[in-house]
């Protein structure tokens, strides 16, 4: 796992990780977006198949990030080289870790919902409108995680 932190290929002082997961970060919103927009077109069955793919890839991203970011040195490290106050730069990151917590128990309720439903066919149907306006809570949240792991990115490496 030493090539996690080679230097990264955007040309920050960010490791290759760290690049790797900024890209990851950076398209999910869209993605979402466009499992959303599966589901206005009823395409339900590929909406189902990309939210459950999105959410897997999403953990195991986050479990790679982690992994990253304890044994690379931990937030200490990377803030070593950054020109922002690490006491501002720690706040930031509890605000970014309880908006991505609060976004991943949002999300997974919202998939564990959607499957009960549908098993008693009330989705699509009789709770379409509720499962929408979750979602919608749930998109907004993601762009605001994926808007919070940018700013940090830009604290830790750019700074």
């Amino acid at each position: 796992m030493e090539y996690m932190f080679q230097t990264g290929f955007l040309g920050t002082r960010a490791p290759l990780f760290m690049d790797e997961f900024l890209i990851i970060i950076v398209l999910l919103p869209f993605l979402i977006g466009l499992s959303i927009w599966f589901a206005t077109r009823e395409h339900y069955k590929l909406h189902r198949f990309f939210q459950t793919f999105l959410f897997i890839i999403t953990l195991v991203i986050l479990v790679y990030f982690e992994y990253g970011i304890h044994v690379g040195g931990g937030f200490s490290h990377y803030m070593k080289d950054s020109s922002i106050d690490e006491n501002l730069a720690f706040y930031f990151l509890i605000f970014h870790i309880i908006i991505a917590t609060i976004t991943l128990i949002m999300w997974s309720f919202i998939i564990k919902f959607a499957i009960e439903d549908r098993r008693r066919r009330a989705l699509p149907g009789l709770y379409s409108n509720s499962h929408k306006k979750s979602g919608k809570r749930v998109a907004f949240m993601i762009l605001l995680t994926s808007l919070s792991a940018i700013s940090l990115y830009w604290i830790l490496f750019i700074a």
